[in-house]
């Protein structure tokens, strides 16, 4: 089933309407559908490079408007959502955050996860839901949703700008031990100063 979503979203990206089914893919990889929507980025940009930038702001603004529904499905249907996390086996993780939100450090622990969530490889669309069953503050929510899901398809139209197939090939090979680096190390400088401030 993967492989046949993948290669449909492939074909996508070659269309003469790539922009309107990128923002499609954007939304609803955000809250349900398993395909990121990296692979048609990548191919786009490298068709079309002085895109790049329009293609990147589809991309972050439909994941983000992606994810406030997931956000909606989770605070209004916790069976759907429940149905959603289990498929990706999160339902534990879920159940053991809904008791730790009641700290301030569930919070901080949740604003961490939420921006790993959108940069690196992990179901997005679980912990877009998840924010919407734990009742999340939705404007930190979104705000989270905007920077790390532009910071990771900035990045990607960019490299594959500069760099078109190779970097392609680079991101089908390593490119989810890169973004969880990335990632972990963003988060954990962002930490660091938030406890030498406060």
């Amino acid at each position: 089933m993967f492989k046949e979503l993948y290669e449909k979203s492939l074909k996508l990206a070659a269309h003469k309407s790539s922009k309107f089914f990128l923002g499609i893919v954007s939304f609803i990889e955000s809250s349900f559908f398993p395909i990121p929507p990296d692979i048609m980025i990548i191919p786009m940009v490298i068709a079309k490079k002085n895109d790049y930038l329009k293609i990147f702001l589809i991309a972050t603004i439909f994941s983000s408007l992606g994810g406030l529904f997931g956000y909606f499905i989770g605070s209004a249907f916790l069976e759907l959502s429940m149905t959603v996390i289990e498929f990706y086996g999160y339902e534990e993780k879920v159940l053991d955050l809904q008791n730790k939100m009641s700290s301030k450090s569930g919070i901080i622990f949740w604003l961490g996860t939420l921006f790993l969530a959108g940069f690196t490889p992990l179901p997005f669309k679980v912990f877009t839901i998840t924010s919407g069953i734990i009742s999340f503050n939705i404007i930190i929510f979104f705000i989270i949703c905007l920077i790390s899901r532009g910071l990771r398809f900035y990045i990607v139209a960019f490299f594959s700008v500069k760099f078109g197939k190779t970097f392609e090939s680079f991101i089908e090979k390593k490119g989810t031990i890169w973004f969880s680096i990335i990632g972990v190390a963003l988060v954990a400088i962002a930490m660091i100063i938030y406890f030498i401030i406060y």
